[in-house]
Formats: structure tokens, C-alpha cells, sequence
């Protein structure tokens, strides 16, 4: 029996298992991850949004598997009883200087077949968000938010169910292919292994190095703080708001994101991450440091956009300023309001020119496909993600998928 092992136990990866063993059941499947547990990092830090595909650039990878994976993951969570709210999301425009990009969003919201979708003027918009300020906006009914680390825990039972295994708390430290295989080094011993695949998130360059990859694009971090609503204020919005976002910026800007405990968080702001890992602000790797700064495509970043970076650590500095930036939404909303929450950190790929590397990325080594950037929004279309990254693994692996296989190329799903 050929064997596939699987490095990295966050949303994608087990996502990639689970559909190994659905398209090739007669091939061992391993995860491993250096975590005690699954989904420990962006998956576990994740908003909770189920995005509808508005925003991204029609025809390309991420606008298909963003509509397929809404699809799949809403059946998915209705058979395993996860949550799953159809809440939706206004993108709004403050004033008319932002009428015109929101309607680029509209055009590529309709090409990208994104359901429900509806053009709505002031007084619309405020039958559905009453205390939301601005001129227009686009309402996206079909946007909703999830459990995603229940999500990643129905994957790994499923790889589990299917005899998969998983191997927790092992260090990926070496990759040695030599063309029959892969040896997998971890820091309690080593395994071997017929084929490789990489997902290995915040730290998915690195891994992708110890089996001979290159160095490009290198994950540089951005730490995104929230701040949440106190209950006897989560009313003053019902669902999700997000900002029209400036193309001259690489991230989005703060909006209000409804979860499925109750919360309502506000933000995020995007800072560098002194840490791969580091959702506080002590949180200081100098190794991780060193390297992203060190990193040229870094420099160039920082280069172009350091009025930016001031003002997103200003923001983090001041809660006063950060609450400044959402109440252009929501005007009603005051600094007592909030309450400190959550932080994520994303795992931005770099090219070494300085660009956003905006969609996904996956390289092939022999007998290693490595997932370079699997970028927002990865956790909607982690199935429809899968079944690409499995389709090419079948290939380049020559395996032998099941008959009744459910791999298929990966089309815009229909609402």
C-alpha cells in the first residue's frame, strides 16, 4: 500500500487528507503536525466568515474555489450539524468617493456568480443595518460564519473514520527525498514515506526549504487584533460589515464580523507579527524577525506602504483611534463599547519583488507538492481546495484514484 503524509493539521491540510481518502481509499493517509492538537494556529484565530466571492479577481483560482468550497462546506456543515448562519454582509461606501470601487466590486461580485447579490441605495441599507452610515452598498444575503475549528475537527475525524492517522505533537525538521520517496525527519524519530504534502500555513516556506524548495515566496507576518462588542451593545449591528477596500492597500481595514458564539468583533488592524506565531504583542521570535525583515520582498513592502504601517500601529497603540476608523460605519458606536479580543496572524506570502502573492500558489518537488500560499479565503474553500491540490497529487504521484472518485476540477459552483 502507497502512503501520502500530510504536514500540517490546520483546516487545509485535513482538508487534503480527508479527500485523499475519498479519491485513492487504498492509500495510507498520515497527518502530521508539530501541535498537541489541530487547527492550533490561522484556523483556530480564524473570523468565522463563510465569504461569498466578492472581492477577488473573476476567472482566477481563488474567485472559483471561493464559490465551489461556499457550496460544498454548507452542505457539509448541515450534515455534520455544525453552525452554519447566513447572516449576511453589506459592503459599504461612506461617501460618493467610494461609489465607484464598490461598483468594480459589483461587476466582479456578478461575474464571480456570487447568489443573491443586490445594489442597495442609503435608505435600503438602513432597513437591513440601521445604525450603518454611508451612501450605498452591496448586500451579499448568502455570506454567512461557521465553527471552523469544529469544521477541521469533522476533517480529521473523517480521515481518522477513513484510517488515516494523525501524528501530533512532531516537528517537521528534515525532508529527504530520494526518487522512490520521501523521509520525513521529525524531532522523535523519522518515517518514511511515498509521497509528501505540504500545508504547512505560517510556516509553509520553511517546510517547503527542508525538501528542496525555493525560497520564494516567503511568509512574512501580520498580526490582526480584535477588538469585541460588550453584550448590551451587539444590537447595533445585525450581520457583517465590511469596508470598500483602496487598492493602493494591500489589506482590507476594519469591519464588523458577528460569530457564531454571540460575539461581535471588531477589526482587524494588520501589524507585523514579531513572531510566526505571535498573537500578543510580547510574542517576539527574533528568529522570525530576522527573517522577515531580512526578506527583500519585505523591504520593498515596507518601502511602498510605511504610512500605512505607521497608521495600522498607531491603531493597535489606541483603542481610542482604532474605534475611530469603525465608527465611520457605525457612528454610534463609543471606546466604551468594546473590550479587548482575539488576535490572528496571517500568513502573508511575499514574492521577493515586494508583491502580495494574491492567489494560491503550489509548487511540485519529485515526490512533494508543496502549498506555497493557500490565501483568504482558505477556510471557505477548504473542500473545493482539496480537491485541487488531490487532483494534482493523483498526478504527479501516479495514483490510482477510485471509480467513483470524487475529485472533479473545480468549477464555479451553482447557488
Amino acid at each position: 500500500m502507497e502512503s501520502v503524509t500530510v504536514i500540517g493539521g490546520g483546516i487545509v491540510g485535513l482538508a487534503v487528507a480527508r479527500q485523499l481518502t475519498l479519491t485513492v481509499p487504498d492509500v495510507a493517509v498520515t497527518v502530521v503536525d508539530k501541535e498537541a492538537d489541530i487547527a492550533r494556529h490561522q484556523t483556530g484565530h480564524n473570523s468565522g466568515v463563510v465569504h461569498a466571492g466578492l472581492y477577488y479577481k473573476p476567472g482566477s483560482l481563488k474567485a472559483t474555489l471561493c464559490r465551489r468550497g461556499m457550496s460544498m462546506l454548507r452542505e457539509y456543515c448541515s450534515d455534520k450539524g455544525i453552525p452554519y448562519n447566513e447572516v449576511g454582509k453589506l459592503v459599504v461606501a461612506v461617501d460618493g468617493d467610494e461609489v465607484a470601487p464598490l461598483r468594480e466590486i459589483e461587476r466582479r461580485s456578478i461575474e464571480n456568480q456570487v447568489p443573491g447579490l443586490r445594489w442597495l441605495d442609503a435608505a435600503a441599507m438602513r432597513e437591513l443595518e440601521p445604525n450603518v452610515d454611508g451612501v450605498a452598498a452591496l448586500h451579499s444575503p448568502r455570506t454567512a460564519i461557521t465553527d471552523f475549528p469544529a469544521v477541521a475537527r469533522a476533517y480529521a475525524d473523517d480521515v481518522v473514520a477513513a484510517g488515516g492517522r494523525l501524528r501530533l505533537g512532531m516537528e517537521v525538521t528534515g525532508l529527504v527525498r530520494d526518487g522512490t520517496g520521501v523521509w520525513v525527519r521529525t524531532a522523535k524519530g523519522g518515517f518514511p514515506t511515498d509521497y509528501v504534502v505540504i500545508c504547512a500555513g505560517l510556516h509553509s516556506d520553511r517546510v517547503a526549504r527542508l525538501a528542496g524548495d525555493e525560497a520564494e515566496p516567503a511568509i512574512v507576518p501580520f498580526r490582526g487584533e480584535y477588538l469585541d462588542l460588550v453584550p448590551e451593545k451587539r444590537n447595533l449591528v445585525n450581520g457583517l460589515i465590511y469596508p470598500v477596500p483602496d487598492p493602493s492597500y494591500p489589506f482590507l481595514g476594519v469591519h464588523f464580523t458577528r460569530r457564531v458564539d454571540g460575539g461581535l468583533d471588531i477589526g482587524p488592524n494588520a501589524v507585523l507579527a514579531f513572531s510566526r506565531e505571535g498573537y500578543r504583542r510580547s510574542d517576539v521570535s527574533l528568529r522570525d524577525l530576522s527573517a522577515a525583515v531580512r526578506w527583500p520582498g519585505f523591504r520593498r513592502l515596507a518601502r511602498t506602504h510605511w504610512r500605512m504601517g505607521l497608521g495600522e500601529m498607531a491603531g493597535s497603540a489606541s483603542r481610542r483611534l482604532f474605534v475611530s476608523r469603525a465608527q465611520r460605519y457605525v457612528p454610534q458606536l463609543q471606546v466604551g463599547d468594546v473590550v479587548p479580543a482575539h488576535a490572528g496572524v496571517r500568513a502573508q506570502a511575499l514574492d521577493r519583488d515586494g508583491g502580495l502573492v494574491d492567489d494560491f500558489r503550489i509548487h511540485h518537488l519529485d515526490r512533494v507538492t508543496a502549498v506555497r500560499n493557500a490565501p483568504s479565503p482558505a477556510a471557505t474553500s477548504s473542500m473545493a481546495i482539496a480537491e485541487h491540490v488531490v487532483e494534482q497529487v493523483v498526478e504527479h504521484a501516479h495514483l490510482r484514484p477510485s471509480p467513483t472518485s470524487s475529485t472533479v476540477r473545480a468549477e464555479p459552483a451553482s447557488a
